[in-house]
């Protein structure tokens, strides 16, 4: 049941912080590049809005809206993998948005221009010069992303039906009851793991620091 649950969780994850990341940049890159067009502010309020909004009404709201499309169009079937992973990328692409727009606005457009006054085409520029500058941005919101999901309950809790049980509402719904050594040994795993992924990321940066300095 956990492993199911774990595989589950991951599976959502990975999706929600691949979609959220191409739909965030995208959005981000309209924002910032394109300072005026009808509807912009209104636009900034939507991607921004569940930012502020709780969970548990945006949890709501969905749930609802699904139930609406049910009953209108017969989809979604039942409520599952699909229905959350829609809830979770509505969530984490405001902070894709925010993480990435950032990054933008201090993005040196001088080196987009040289490229083009060079004959470069403007999808060459993006690929090889405005992608690889962003692309740390981009990495963080999708890091971001892929934890807001895989930690998330209330979202989960509404959007769930049999059978998509997610680990965190797995884990809510035993430690209600008491901590069982299950639990207690899911923990260390999941710290373990991360604590690793830690030590290896720091390694790589410590690494590329010391090649950057040694070519300068």
């Amino acid at each position: 049941m956990i492993l199911t649950s774990a595989l589950l969780s991951l599976k959502i994850a990975l999706l929600t912080a691949t979609i959220s990341v191409i739909i965030g940049t995208v959005a981000a890159l309209v924002i910032v590049r394109f300072q005026s067009f009808k509807g912009r502010t209104f636009f900034n309020g939507l991607v921004t809005a569940p930012l502020v909004m709780p969970e548990v009404i945006t949890g709501l709201a969905l749930l609802l809206f699904f139930v609406v499309l049910q009953q209108t169009i017969g989809w979604p079937k039942e409520r599952g993998i699909t229905t959350i992973t829609l809830g979770h990328v509505t969530l984490t692409i405001a902070y894709v948005i925010v993480i990435v727009r950032a990054r933008l606005l201090e993005f040196d457009r001088q080196l987009e221009e040289a490229a083009l006054d060079l004959g470069a085409r403007p999808i060459t520029v993006f690929f090889k010069i405005t992608l690889p500058l962003i692309f740390p941005s981009i990495a963080a919101g999708w890091l971001l992303a892929f934890t807001l999901s895989l930690d998330d309950v209330v979202l989960a809790s509404f959007l769930s039906g049999p059978g998509s049980t997610t680990l965190p509402m797995l884990v809510f719904s035993s430690v209600r009851t008491g901590i069982s050594p299950v639990i207690n040994a899911l923990a260390t795993i999941i710290v373990s793991l991360v604590t690793i992924g830690i030590i290896i990321a720091g390694w790589f940066m410590h690494k590329g620091s010391l090649m950057k300095s040694e070519e300068s």
